[in-house]
């Protein structure tokens, strides 16, 4: 069954005779179908489950049903089929886990993407699955009598054959389990997982338990190795611990190596059998005196023995004795083989695990050193801190000396200052003595009040400064006394760091050391376990000499079978001829078919579009070449019909959809094209039909040759070309030419209108004065902005198409990149032309403005305008780019530019237009009530006019819109996408 469903990749087959099987009246047939249908799902075709899971509800029902059976097998298939329900469901929701459950570290990580979240749902799904092969595990133990030896027996091994089966998912699924929950803690805290560990810690004890009992099984001894699990749980609180976990590794020894005492001993039974019976017969026909010496003539004659005789019988008797030594030697050697193999398998599982451990020791090592590395870069970062706390110290003191020196300066600036004051007090005494003098000790007073107060505004101008000074040396010396308290907070929290750093690397050296140590004793166990596997080998060289015998045997029965083979492979390939003449045959009346069709009167009606017509050519065409590789491939390999027989059905139904879909075409296309494509389509199909008529024929298969088909699909495809709309009006292979025409163009657009702006600038500085000047300053200005910005928008998109171009060509040219990719060039040039109309327009709107002949407006819809043609360009360009693409970011950036400058342009006018508006602002101080009421009124007049003016002018540009999307659908072909 297994190497059915790999032959077929599938289980159809396997299936379609279960569902013939009595499966709902038979227990012990539903029995061993479970155990078949498990060995499927672990060893199968991958396409086993896919084609199982429509027969998931029925065997849910089954189990259902089998469960309201209380005795016999009953409990056991309801149990055995909700573990296969739950098999299919795991796989089905974990597809990166095969069947037997095999699995790398490596692939375990990728099932759970890197995700904690799908590790800790795999981690349920996984106890799910151990808890349904428990329960199977313990109904099986639970419904046998282990009081009687009823492993020996063919009813015990009918219920005990499914479990081995089950040990092997149970070995797996417990590695896997314990891996997932040390990943699980290392990422989430203890008490979210507190229910996972106990769950865990019930299935470990069940499983230790089971497993202990099935290795104490004599008909598990034979079959399989079931490993022992350690006598107390991981512990998943301490990391560390999953260096010491092993997983448990399952032995199935090979069919070779089952016990052979048991045939030499039957061997020797039989001897002995035979023997007395041989005596039994002999007794009986010649009589029981001839027994013990037929040959003895002296006794028949009534003589004695002599010691001749007697030396003869104690010879046959020890003869007889050292042969059943020898059988018993062969016996016990034939044992002693079977325990020394079991050994070494034993000896391999243990050699595997310690080279797991030795693994995970080189891993841990490498990461301690990576970690040794890390505190290095981080002790040298410490002491570049350190360097730079001393220089902020040093600094500090110097700007503690700057601020004493300024301080003594101050104070000196006091003193003067306080003598001065004196000055003045003596002074104002001597005034007021001296007012009673004459004209001259006035005018000297007055020299005097103005000299010292010249000297007092001089005094207290030189004290503010110095009062500046002294508080900007006070901020800055309490910034440096801050600073200095954080990078002293700084060095301790590193002379911290670089203590624990220190005593961490102590910790890694001593288990360095330690781990260094263990991989000593491993060596030496190793050496032991190369000796003792020596040893082995010496025993099993011995052995083989014994087994020369049964090699030539073996090579006589390989040499029937490779007879029996010979005439198998002669007997297929007749059959795959035969399958082969058949396709053809079916296929070239698929093909006359279609010749049919197309000379029937009910056909003319149909027709079909150039592009449908392409795109069916070009689908037979690569089918043929297929085609043709697979012809090859079977002239070389007789055997290689698998890709040929595909290749010839999808041939013969792309060419007669081909023939249909031209001769539909020819129906709306002008009479010569026409004519023409309907002939080659007769063409076309004529050769197809003698190129499958070829391929029945066996003398002619190997000169069967598809070249005319394709010859004549060429000239199709040709025809369809020239039948196909352009939605420019130019060739492909100028399309190259025309972007970078267009995109030059643009770019001198863009120039032009920059000069055209400045010029503008300059005379409006000329001749303008006041606000209108600043307006148009302002408008000029932001207007010569987004022209810079457009300008380096255009080389961002040059440099991004022609990074597309390089990464995109292969091996072909630019030229034959934009004919491959039309569309998207053609929307290229679009998007230039208008971005390079935009800018001509703007530039004349903004002369308009200058001159005072323009609107506002106007120029606000123009900078729109062009800010809605560079997105089309932005667009346009990075359809086809990279999206880590530098050249891509800065595109988006002068797209940014571009539409900042816009605003920067609509603000402008807004604000121009507003200064404008209030300086032409009406007067009413002078109107009468009448005038004001008769202004009022031709006002709301204004106002109902402009606003039906809006509507219509609305209405008008939504249907200038509609049409411009009509013509430009047009233009680019959206209808021919359609």
């Amino acid at each position: 069954c297994i190497l059915g469903t790999h032959h077929e990749k599938g289980a159809q087959t396997f299936w379609s005779v279960v569902n013939r099987l009595p499966l709902s009246g038979n227990a012990v047939l539903c029995w061993k179908f479970c155990h078949v249908f498990h060995k499927l799902l672990r060893d199968g075709h991958s396409n086993v489950l896919k084609d199982s899971m429509r027969y998931k509800n029925e065997l849910s029902d089954m189990s259902r049903m089998w469960g309201h059976l209380s005795e016999g097998y009953g409990q056991l298939c309801s149990i055995y089929l909700k573990l296969l329900r739950t098999k299919m469901e795991f796989h089905t929701k974990n597809p990166r886990f095969p069947g037997n459950l095999q699995m790398s570290d490596r692939q375990l990580d990728e099932a759970g993407e890197n995700d904690v979240n799908n590790f800790f749902q795999l981690t349920v799904e996984m106890f799910d699955y151990l808890e349904c092969e428990l329960n199977l595990f313990q109904t099986v133990f639970s419904s046998l009598d282990m009081s009687r030896s009823v492993s020996v027996t063919a009813a015990g091994q009918c219920r005990l054959a499914p479990l081995i089966q089950v040990i092997l998912d149970c070995s797996h699924l417990y590695d896997y389990t314990v891996k997932l929950l040390f990943k699980l803690h290392s990422c989430l805290p203890a008490d979210t997982l507190q229910g996972h560990r106990d769950r865990f810690l019930e299935q470990f004890r069940k499983l230790k338990d089971l497993f202990y009992r099935s290795s104490n099984l004599q008909y598990f001894k034979r079959l399989i190795q079931i490993p022992q699990l350690p006598e107390n749980p991981p512990n998943f609180l301490r990391a560390s611990a999953l260096s010491e976990h092993i997983s448990p590794v399952v032995v199935i020894p090979a069919e070779a190596s089952s016990p052979d005492s048991e045939p030499i001993t039957d061997l020797v039974e039989m001897d002995a059998a035979s023997q007395s019976l041989f005596d039994n017969k002999f007794d009986d026909i010649f009589g029981s005196s001839f027994s013990c010496d037929p040959f003895n003539f002296n006794s028949q004659n009534g003589m004695s023995k002599d010691d001749k005789d007697r030396l003869i019988e104690q010879l046959y008797r020890e003869i007889t004795a050292l042969k059943e030594e020898l059988e018993n030697f062969k016996a016990e050697s034939a044992r002693g083989a079977v325990q020394l193999r079991g050994r070494a398998s034993e000896l391999e599982a243990e050699l595997a695990e310690q080279q797991h451990l030795k693994q995970q020791a080189q891993d841990e090592s490498e990461f301690l050193r990576t970690e040794l590395e890390e505190l290095k870069k981080q002790r040298e970062d410490t002491e570049k801190a350190q360097r730079s706390l001393t220089e902020i110290e040093r600094r500090a003191q110097a700007n503690e000396q700057r601020y004493s020196k300024l301080k003594e300066k101050y104070s000196e600036l006091v003193q003067n200052h306080a003598d001065l004051l004196r000055k003045n007090a003596e002074v104002t005494k001597q005034i007021t003595v001296a007012r009673q003098a004459q004209g001259d000790v006035e005018r000297e007073k007055k020299e005097l009040e103005d000299s010292f107060q010249r000297v007092s505004e001089q005094a207290q101008k030189k004290s503010q400064e110095q009062a500046e000074v002294l508080e900007t040396l006070k901020r800055e010396l309490a910034a440096s006394r801050q600073e200095l308290q954080v990078v002293q907070g700084t060095l301790e929290s590193s002379t911290q760091a670089g203590a624990e750093q220190n005593t961490r690397i102590a910790s890694l050296e001593q288990e360095r050391d330690r781990l260094s140590q263990a991989a000593e004793q491993h060596r030496d166990e190793m050496a032991a376990l190369q000796a003792e596997l020596q040893q082995l080998q010496d025993t099993l060289s011995h052995e083989q000499e014994s087994s020369r015998t049964e090699l030539e045997m073996l090579q006589t029965q390989l040499r029937d079978k490779e007879s029996t083979e010979q005439a198998l492979q002669q007997r297929l390939a007749e059959e795959q001829l035969s399958l082969l003449q058949g396709t053809a045959r079916e296929a070239e009346r698929m093909v006359q078919d279609a010749l049919a069709r197309m000379e029937d009167p009910a056909h003319v009606s149909c027709t079909g579009s150039a592009d449908c017509l392409l795109s069916r050519t070009l689908a037979a065409s690569e089918c043929a070449e297929r085609l043709r590789d697979a012809h090859s491939k079977y002239l070389l390999d007789g055997t290689a019909m698998g890709s040929l027989l595909p290749c010839l059905a999808l041939f013969a139904h792309l060419v007669s959809d081909t023939l249909l879909q031209g001769s539909a075409t020819s129906h709306v296309a002008p009479v010569e094209p026409a004519d023409r494509l309907l002939e080659l389509c007769k063409q076309c199909g004529s050769e197809a039909v003698s190129y499958l008529s070829a391929l029945q024929d066996p003398g002619t298969v190997a000169s069967a040759d598809c070249s005319l088909v394709m010859a004549c699909l060429g000239q199709i495809s040709a025809i369809g070309e020239e039948l196909r709309p352009r939605g420019l009006d130019i060739k492909q292979e100028e399309l190259g030419d025309l972007v970078d025409k267009e995109m030059a163009a643009t770019a001198a657009a863009i120039e032009t209108a920059s000069a055209r702006i400045e010029e503008m600038l300059s005379k409006a500085r000329a001749g303008d004065t006041g606000v209108k000047l600043e307006v148009n300053e302002r408008i000029l200005g932001s207007c010569t902005g987004l022209m810079q910005a457009i300008h380096v928008l255009v080389l961002a998109s040059k440099d991004l198409q022609r990074e597309i171009v390089e990464s995109g060509r292969g091996a072909a040219s630019p030229k034959e990149f934009y004919a491959k990719n039309s569309r998207w060039t053609e929307g290229l040039i679009s998007a230039s032309k208008a971005v390079g109309w935009g800018a001509t327009v703007m530039v004349d709107a903004a002369d308009l403005v200058v001159q005072g002949k323009g609107t506002f407006e106007e120029l606000m819809v123009c900078s729109r305008e062009i800010a809605a043609s560079t997105a089309q360009l932005v667009a346009a360009s990075k359809v086809k780019a990279d999206k880590d693409s530098a050249n891509l970011c800065k595109l988006q950036q002068a797209s940014r530019g571009v539409n900042q400058a816009t605003a920067s342009v609509v603000a402008s006018t807004k604000a121009g237009k507003s200064q404008v508006e209030e300086k032409d602002s009406m007067d009413f101080s002078s109107m009468t009530l009448t005038q004001i009421k008769r202004q009022e009124m031709d006002s709301q007049v204004r106002v109902l006019e402009l606003e039906n003016q809006l509507q219509k002018e609305r209405q008008k540009l939504g249907e200038l819109r509609k049409k411009h999307y009509e013509l430009a659908g047009v233009a680019e072909g959206w209808e021919e996408d359609g």
